[in-house]
């Protein structure tokens, strides 16, 4: 495997000058960019299956184990405070667990079984989205998380790092990043993750853009929960309506419950059931609800 792969590059990296072992980790974070790069076309093409298939009503199912599946938790973790994902829409599997976030726990990663069992225990089915994760593409658990998704019918999508893994061969969506031998031969947590990392960055934001939770560039799923957040859509409002006067956007805000989608087409005019009507029609994408209020009278 060619993550596993020593280098005679790097065969003696540790008598290296620093300045020259910090170059060469450089040199390594621009070739995953550039693997990531050379995958786009298969990251489009899996975050539109991603969107229709959600159309459904399923779950996003983040899979793996040791540094990749920390990338994916980390991945699948932002979704609800960037963009609102439903909680309850969303899944985290971890081999080992919770503790497994933190620290290593040792054979965690070659059980099959569990990860098979984890997609049963948890009623994965045809509505769902399962994304696992594994530089290797070999890794039994993840392997087995996907292979059992498949069978149960959820759209799958498998994320490695070595051409021709079996991760690969049984997604349906196959995400596939050269990134090479790493420059400690192995330590799939530098190049090989930082392909990952960023994979995984665009395929979800790029499923969220497309779901209308990004409007002009902005948040505007964000719920104000807290005083943070509130602020937030409070700035998120000010710069939609060219800065319309604070007391408006509160007063928008508590008649909205909130919703900054909501909150925005009240300080455009319309009225409260008009335009969670709109919003509803256009299952929460405010562009749409934009442009069908557009010739509404008001």
């Amino acid at each position: 495997m060619e993550t596993e792969r020593p280098s005679p590059r790097y065969s003696s990296i540790d008598a290296w000058e620093p300045r020259e072992i910090l170059d060469a980790m450089i040199e390594g974070q621009f070739a995953a960019v550039a693997a990531v790069r050379a995958a786009r076309p298969a990251i489009e093409t899996a975050a539109l299956a991603v969107v229709r298939r959600l159309s459904r009503g399923g779950r996003i199912v983040y899979v793996g184990a040791g540094t990749s599946g920390r990338l994916a938790v980390q991945d699948g973790a932002e979704l609800t405070p960037t963009f609102s994902w439903p909680q309850e829409r969303l899944l985290l599997l971890m081999a080992g667990g919770d503790d497994a976030l933190l620290k290593a726990v040792e054979g965690a990663e070659d059980e099959a079984e569990r990860g098979a069992e984890l997609m049963c225990r948890h009623a994965i089915g045809e509505a769902d989205v399962v994304i696992a994760v594994a530089a290797s593409g070999t890794t039994p658990f993840t392997l087995a998380c996907l292979r059992e998704a498949a069978r149960r019918g959820a759209l799958t999508i498998g994320v490695a790092n070595n051409r021709d893994a079996p991760l690969l061969a049984a997604a349906e969506h196959a995400l596939f990043l050269d990134t090479g031998s790493e420059a400690i031969a192995g330590s799939t947590r530098m190049k090989a993750g930082t392909a990952q990392r960023i994979a995984l960055l665009m395929l979800s934001s790029l499923v969220m853009i497309l779901q209308g939770r990004v409007y002009e560039g902005l948040m505007v799923d964000v719920q104000a929960s807290n005083k943070k957040l509130l602020r937030r859509s409070e700035r998120i409002l000010a710069r939609l309506t060219g800065g319309r006067d604070a007391a408006e956007i509160d007063a928008a805000l508590r008649r909205a419950d909130g919703s900054v989608k909501l909150a925005y087409l009240l300080l455009q005019g319309h009225g409260l059931d008009e335009a969670r009507a709109a919003l509803e029609d256009a299952r929460g994408h405010l562009r749409r609800a934009v442009e069908a209020l557009a010739g509404a009278p008001i």
